[in-house]
């Protein structure tokens, strides 16, 4: 039995929790955008998995149709292209909100941002169609199986060294650059932070900005490993929710260690079920199981404030 081998095996055991914290960083990549926005904003986008949808797409796309395309720099084209989708969306619907124009606010963002999933994705559907696409390797090497037990597939190692990469430039980013700290202070506190001068509607826009390009970026680096289709945003969107919930609502190291757990339980439960297939089914089960039980005995997450 599987479930033997996972108590009896440490080298399968220690596999199956590397293989988890590959796919964990991209999980955290994804989060740490949709947290950015919230921290910033006030609001969850419900169109978060749909640049990441297009970031995928702007990434195949460069990749098909230019030969010898350098894969990193679709991954930056992918981030420019939902960046500047983000700014220009905030700009024209959510920036009302920000200045009192909207009555309802928090009503406002979740039906605009609802309604722009629904128009990316069906905007996607008639100009690309429905059929499943899917880019080449952007490296072409290979990987042993961890432990000569655990299958390793080189194309989420390198989306996940591409993601150590991004997180580290915006951890830098957030942290020490008088840009990235006001957006901090605009978190924390927009009235205190407007009397040292700093504008919080394009504060907002960065942060929105920001949040969609990481996003892309998280799309374009998975379009190597996954086949990309019109609503592929949409488990992705959902699992930047429980990512982010996990950790603590606009927490950055929450959405960072958010999304290494829900990545290793997901590969531990799935390599130590009973049965191989079903456990691959449950997948998403494991991880939702451990995102019930931290909300019922700490609400606001592992970062969170109490509300």
């Amino acid at each position: 039995m599987i479930f033997d081998v996972c108590v009896e095996s440490f080298p399968y055991v220690a596999g199956l929790i590397i293989n988890g914290l590959v796919i964990g960083v991209i999980y955290a990549l994804m989060g740490l955008g949709l947290t950015l926005i919230f921290s910033v904003l006030g609001v969850v986008s419900f169109a978060h998995g749909e640049h990441y949808m297009i970031g995928g797409f702007v990434a195949y796309f460069l990749l098909k149709w230019i030969d010898g395309f350098p894969p990193l720099l679709a991954v930056v084209f992918a981030g420019v292209a939902t960046f500047v989708i983000g700014a220009v969306f905030d700009r024209l619907f959510l920036r009302p909100m920000h200045s009192g124009r909207v009555e309802r606010p928090a009503e406002y963002a979740i039906l605009v941002t609802f309604g722009f999933s629904f128009f990316l994705q069906y905007l996607t559907l008639a100009v690309i169609g429905p059929f499943p696409m899917k880019a080449q390797r952007f490296l072409d090497w290979r990987i042993k199986p961890l432990f000569g037990t655990v299958a390793m597939y080189s194309t989420r190692v390198v989306a996940a060294l591409i993601a150590i990469v991004l997180i580290s430039i915006v951890l830098w980013f957030m942290y020490r650059t008088w840009t990235g700290r006001g957006l901090r202070a605009v978190s924390q506190d927009k009235d205190a932070a407007a009397v040292t001068g700093i504008n919080s509607l394009n504060m907002s826009t960065l942060a929105f900005g920001l949040g969609t390009m990481l996003a892309g970026m998280s799309g374009a680096t998975l379009v190597q490993v996954f086949s990309w289709v019109f609503d592929v945003g949409v488990p992705a969107s959902a699992k930047s929710f429980v990512v982010i919930v996990l950790g603590g609502m606009g927490s950055i190291p929450g959405a960072m260690l958010g999304g290494l757990m829900i990545g290793t339980l997901e590969s531990l439960g799935a390599g130590c079920f009973p049965d191989p297939n079903r456990g691959m089914a449950y997948k998403d089960a494991f991880g939702l199981l451990v995102f019930a039980l931290v909300l019922l005995f700490r609400p606001q997450g592992f970062f969170g404030r109490k509300l």
